[in-house]
């Protein structure tokens, strides 16, 4: 039987991870081990599982998102790595899907992301209910309809939920560990898989829901750590990534992204840039398509207003 290892990572949001706990004990194929890559300096109080979890502590002044799911999948023992965020709750069936396709295909495989309105998961939650409640993100296909589809363009990967075998992601060196705090890291490594000829696909299958928290899309909040992990992928590949959130902050004032010189930095967030990117506790995702047409629209109507001068 193929053993499983899951790999989350922590920082803050005790509750989040309780509620993965849970979501694991409820599986039809018990993971071997959890292993949690904690980013702060205090560990988790987690409750008793029927199978190991072991808390690695990989703590920087940056997120350490890259160095961080590298350093808890160095210490698998599972034939095979779950990767899953600590936001997001595993259906009974998720290790199994995962195992199973990974039975006969060596590559990287994303299950399916519903996302949760705020206070889903309070109290005793139940799937029956997430089920009537989650909804699809407007910028992320869905599964296919049965087996698994190929990804033809990298940039499909999102780091959320995805699993491989084991030796195929330590072979491939995992992620680049120069990316640190958020954004970046995970395009970089479809990126680096596209160029090795490692499949990325979809399965009909693997489910997690994605649990509420406060965020911000596009992410103003982490805007230097995106403004300098978009000019590393340039430096390593050629061309910059994160082009939505780059346009997003330039329709914002935030940066002169000018083709062929680092992009400059113009001005901080402020309140309004943090209002008009945040997530509302209705809303069960932000969404960084929807700011850009606001703000599209927006400097339409203010040329027009100009034009009619």
């Amino acid at each position: 039987m193929t053993e499983v290892s899951v790999v989350t990572l922590g920082k803050g949001r005790p509750d989040h991870l309780v509620n993965v706990v849970r979501g694991l004990i409820r599986q039809t194929l018990m993971p071997t081990e959890l292993i949690v890559a904690v980013m702060q300096d205090d560990l988790y109080d987690l409750p008793e599982a029927p199978f190991p979890i072991r808390q690695i502590q990989v703590v920087a002044d940056a997120l350490p998102l890259a160095s961080a799911r590298n350093a808890a999948a160095r210490t698998a023992i599972g034939d095979v790595i779950v990767f899953l965020d600590m936001d997001c709750i595993p259906t009974p069936t998720l290790l199994s899907d995962y195992a199973g396709f990974l039975d006969t295909f060596d590559g990287l495989l994303m299950g399916e992301v519903l996302y949760l309105p705020g206070g889903a998961t309070e109290g005793d939650w139940q799937y029956d209910r997430f089920a009537e409640i989650a909804v699809k993100h407007s910028d992320r296909r869905g599964p296919p309809p049965q087996g698994i589809e190929i990804c033809t363009d990298y940039r499909c990967f999102w780091s959320l939920n995805f699993a491989m075998r084991t030796t195929t992601f330590l072979d491939l060196g995992g992620f680049d560990e120069r990316y640190v705090g958020y954004g970046g890291e995970d395009t970089d490594f479809g990126k680096a898989l596209d160029e090795a000829g490692v499949a990325i696909a979809w399965i009909k299958g693997g489910l997690a829901y994605h649990q509420y928290h406060p965020h911000h899309m596009p992410p103003v909040h982490h805007l230097d750590s995106v403004v300098r992990n978009a000019e590393l992928f340039e430096t390593k590949w050629g061309y910059r990534t994160m082009g939505h959130w780059l346009q997003a902050f330039r329709l914002m004032g935030l940066i002169d992204p000018t083709p062929g010189r680092p992009i400059r930095i113009l001005r901080r967030p402020d309140a309004a840039d943090l209002a008009l990117t945040g997530q509302q506790s209705h809303q069960p995702y932000a969404n960084t398509a929807t700011v850009i047409r606001l703000l599209e629209d927006r400097l339409a109507a203010t040329e027009r207003a100009a034009a009619a001068e």
